[in-house]
């Protein structure tokens, strides 16, 4: 390897991609296509990063079966980064294997880093966590330590574990700083800030209060019971009650939690479960028959008691019931929480994470565009979605030959 290729790849190791353009940008050499792509990637134009690096794994052959891997695995990077989540998980599957056979255990840790990552934007929470589970982060570069306890962040995050991600975004502190990649600490930074966001509206006898992370966390284990408008389950400490199949049964849910310890009308019941304006005997009937559904359901934690007027929420052991909502009162939050990483979405990598159709989401992103909410640009296959953005995760894969571990 010459002198040059090798000062490019460790001035992109470094986040220095318009260094390492510097010394290879006139070249059209395999390996310098490569750092090209990678360069190119860490700029923010996937499009050119894209062309680069598929030019390398052509040109260095069959016989170069490392070097392809490598390829190979820096585009699974970009897909990540791009959000193209319906990127081939196999074909990622095998540059690993390859690079491991080959002895490159950096550039293979790496792309089992990627396929985590893959795993936790589509909410495969578990898989994650279990394919995180397997990977010794302490014989690795300090980069690649910082993204392990990046998505052990990530994944405390979501089982609502604010200590344990806090502890994890400590330890990628320390190993980003000993990496001195500016963009590296700049996810970190973003990270620490999604820790200290509102998470959720905690609704509780007419009184509205946002929670951080800790204090949802620190709600569940007050033995309240707690109508979660978040995730659609009705829990106290011991006991999850899901109904997010159930959208009549939340509905109701929702509606006598958000009164207690008051009741609700029967008029206002319906209005909120089968949004008719006026209502009749057969309405009526329908909403005896979904009050013994969900009174049926929830036998583990409350009754649903008939009043004079309606029904009445009568939890068994919990002395308060409270109303978790999300932060912000908008129909299509979950999309807006997905795009608020800052990166460009298409509409079917974000069907993919939140597990509905692509022509739901394509309605919710219309009309979060017309309101000015998200913005889109390119046509056909290419057309993407974004908010304003935030710093984001810049590659570190070295292509030519894996650098020493510091």
């Amino acid at each position: 390897m010459d002198s040059l290729i090798t000062a490019a790849a460790r001035a992109l190791a470094a986040g220095d991609p318009l260094g390492a353009l510097n010394r290879v940008a006139l070249r059209d050499d395999p390996p310098a296509l490569a750092l090209r792509g990678i360069a190119m990637a860490q700029l923010g134009d996937f499009v050119r990063a894209k062309t680069l690096l598929r030019g390398a794994a052509r040109a260095f052959g069959v016989k170069e079966a490392v070097a392809r891997a490598r390829c190979i695995v820096a585009e699974a990077e970009i897909a990540l980064v791009s959000r193209d989540l319906g990127w081939p998980a196999k074909t990622l599957d095998a540059a690993r294997a390859t690079l491991e056979a080959h002895g490159d255990r950096v550039n293979a840790a790496h792309a089992r880093y990627l396929d985590v990552r893959r795993l936790l934007l589509i909410g495969r929470l578990h898989d994650a966590e279990r394919a995180l589970a397997e990977l010794d982060p302490a014989s690795l570069p300090s980069a690649l330590q910082a993204t392990h306890e990046l998505i052990a962040a990530g994944i405390a995050m979501r089982h609502l574990q604010a200590k344990t991600a806090r502890a994890a975004l400590d330890r990628a502190t320390s190993a980003a700083h000993l990496a001195a990649i500016p963009a590296l600490a700049a996810e970190i930074e973003s990270a620490f800030r999604a820790l200290n966001t509102p998470v959720a509206r905690l609704i509780a006898r007419g009184k509205e209060q946002l929670l951080l992370l800790e204090q949802v966390e620190a709600l569940f284990a007050t033995g309240a019971l707690i109508v979660d408008a978040c995730r659609h389950v009705v829990r106290d400490a011991d006991t999850i009650v899901s109904l997010a199949q159930r959208p009549v049964l939340f509905a109701l849910a929702r509606g006598l939690s958000e009164a207690w310890p008051a009741d609700v009308p029967r008029n206002t019941l319906i209005a909120l479960a089968f949004r008719a304006k006026h209502s009749d005997e057969s309405h009526r009937a329908r909403l005896r028959v979904e009050i013994g559904r969900l009174r049926a359901l929830l036998q583990p934690l409350a009754d649903v008691s008939a009043t004079t007027q309606g029904f009445a929420l009568l939890p068994h052991r919990a002395s308060e019931v409270v109303l978790l909502e999300r932060p912000v009162d908008e129909k299509h939050a979950a999309v807006l929480a997905l795009l608020a990483d800052g990166e460009s979405w298409s509409s079917s990598s974000l069907a993919l994470a939140l597990g509905a159709s692509q022509r739901t989401v394509q309605r919710a992103l219309d009309t979060l565009a017309l309101t000015g909410k998200v913005h889109v640009f390119g046509k056909g296959r290419a057309r993407r979605w974004m908010t304003p953005p935030v710093p984001g995760f810049a590659t570190t894969l070295l292509l030519p030959a894996p650098l020493p571990s510091d």
